[in-house]
């Protein structure tokens, strides 16, 4: 009798401990969390808010990355669903090809909510909560025309077009800049929102075009790696450059005046509302959003607001 009650006075100490130092002795179930590529600090935010948010809810949470590969993407979707996942949270890694491994977890009864980039089919996930793209490319743009003027030759650093919001930002730049006729975009590159790739794009770029007075850029990645060209070229004084993202290297550009500007995307806002609307579902049946497909209006950070960044991908109005 001693031996058993020594035993569960044991067990309740250990449970009591447990949930003081925060172990998941009690978790609401597991969430997983697939992002694109950690090594850009835009798509870290994205999984750590994620993941944070999932903690602070009462879930265990876990964070991987597909780096854009779909069969990778898909082998983690079969993992979460392996590990009954409670909800996924999934920034795709392809517009089409990510269709049959969300398809795949929602087969298996799994919640899936989509952060930062869309598929091209409604009705699979619960969720699609994306930047407004559009919204923050004609701001960017405005900006852009703001610092160069309006005329000469320009050239486009172009993201992975496997992603919409490439093609979605790049429209959104044209709109605003085909309303200057003497604004000439001399050439356009693919650089896959990637620094080096940026880089060496930028070096190509300027080889054909020695005289561009401007670089507009779907990322910030890409804008940083053609600054850094620009730099070693001895030309970023005459060029201005023009990102997209907000991270953290970019807005220690525009506070050293070698950007322009950036256009912050709100992933720190939506990561977290991802986590709350799969939350949500869990518990109702429902995200509690009126629709499936959410956009989030992005913020333009200049050397007028930039002290107002007060932490990664977040400003303070």
């Amino acid at each position: 009798m001693m031996k058993t009650r020594r035993t569960l006075l044991l067990a309740g100490a250990t449970a009591a401990m447990m949930s003081v130092f925060g172990a998941p002795a009690f978790a609401a179930g597991q969430i997983s969390i697939i992002v694109n590529d950690p090594s850009n600090p835009y798509w870290f935010t994205e999984g750590e808010v994620a993941k944070a948010e999932a903690e602070k809810l009462g879930y265990t949470a876990s964070v991987a990355a597909h780096k854009g590969d779909t069969n990778a993407e898909s082998n983690l979707i079969d993992t979460a669903i392996t590990n009954k996942s409670a909800a996924i949270i999934l920034d795709p890694a392809n517009a089409d090809g990510s269709v049959g491994a969300v398809q795949k977890a929602v087969s298996a009864g799994i919640p899936v909510i989509l952060v930062n980039a869309e598929i091209n089919k409604e009705g699979l996930a619960k969720a699609q909560l994306v930047s407004n793209n559009a919204q923050g490319a004609a701001l960017g743009a405005q900006q852009w025309v703001e610092a160069v003027g309006d005329k000469g030759k320009y050239v486009e650093l172009f993201g992975a077009p496997s992603d919409n919001n490439a093609q979605t930002r790049s429209n959104g730049y044209e709109t605003v800049l085909s309303q200057y006729p003497d604004l000439v975009k001399a050439g356009q590159e693919v650089a896959n929102w990637d620094r080096t790739q940026g880089y060496a794009k930028m070096q190509s770029l300027l080889q054909a075009n020695p005289d561009i007075i401007g670089v507009i850029s779907g990322n910030d990645e890409m804008a940083l790696g053609a600054i850094a060209a620009l730099k070693e070229a001895g030309k970023l004084a005459n060029v201005k450059v023009g990102g997209f993202d907000g991270s953290p290297d970019a807005v220690a550009a525009v506070k050293a005046g070698e950007m322009q500007y950036t256009v912050l995307q709100p992933v720190a806002v939506f990561s977290k509302a991802a986590v709350q609307q799969a939350d949500s579902f869990i518990k109702n049946g429902k995200t509690g959003a009126d629709t499936e497909k959410q956009l989030f209006d992005c913020l333009l950070i200049t050397k007028d607001n930039v002290d107002k960044y007060t932490s990664a991908f977040t400003l303070s109005q």
